[in-house]
């Protein structure tokens, strides 16, 4: 396989292997997956270096956090050792709101920054993309009231995980990157200056 599409083939399994590890709980292999030193994790719910972000995600599922992904279409754009990946994805969320079971689903796209260390590719940096998202209660005969002031402290991409996320007790970020924005835009200029500066 000539050396582009090795590295697709590297990069996309690597995401797709972050995602199963991850919802299977397979912590030992989900480490493998990001770099060594400077992998680093920006979520809702957390922002941190990969380590504390296993740990975290290692303590919610073992005391019942749902929080699950589905990938779709995937891209890379690869100069030397570094790349930027985009892939589609869902996270998909169920918990309780005021006694209510729902669950919510957030559409949006992985924003990686990559290297290659060592001989292979490892996760520097994940940002997701939170383009829309929707809240669902899981048995159709319940009934929910969201406060809309908590609802609309948050952006249209994120708001309804994000209103699940602080009902259940998680400090959410503000202004993360949405489909469109300044905060889209401003990653959209540094996965330019990390492949740039290659």
């Amino acid at each position: 396989m000539p050396q582009p599409d090795n590295d697709r083939h590297e990069i996309r399994q690597l995401v797709e292997n972050w995602a199963l590890w991850r919802d299977a709980g397979d912590w030992d292999r989900f480490a493998t997956v990001w770099h060594p030193r400077d992998g680093w994790m920006s979520a809702t719910w957390f922002q941190g270096s990969a380590t504390d972000f296993i740990k975290a995600s290692r303590e919610g599922f073992e005391n019942g956090v749902s929080i699950l992904h589905f990938l779709g279409g995937h891209t890379a754009d690869i100069v030397g050792d570094r790349a930027v990946a985009q892939t589609k994805m869902t996270i998909n969320q169920r918990a309780s709101i005021d006694g209510v079971e729902v669950d919510v689903v957030c559409t949006g796209r992985f924003y990686d920054f990559l290297s290659r260390h060592e001989g292979r590719w490892t996760l520097v940096r994940r940002q997701p993309i939170y383009e829309k998202d929707r809240l669902d209660v899981v048995d159709p005969a319940a009934s929910l009231t969201l406060d809309p002031e908590v609802l609309d402290r948050f952006p249209t991409g994120y708001r309804h995980l994000a209103y699940l996320q602080t009902k259940a007790g998680f400090t959410v970020k503000d202004g993360l990157p949405g489909l469109t924005g300044t905060a889209v835009e401003q990653l959209y200029g540094e996965g330019k200056q990390w492949l740039a500066e290659a």
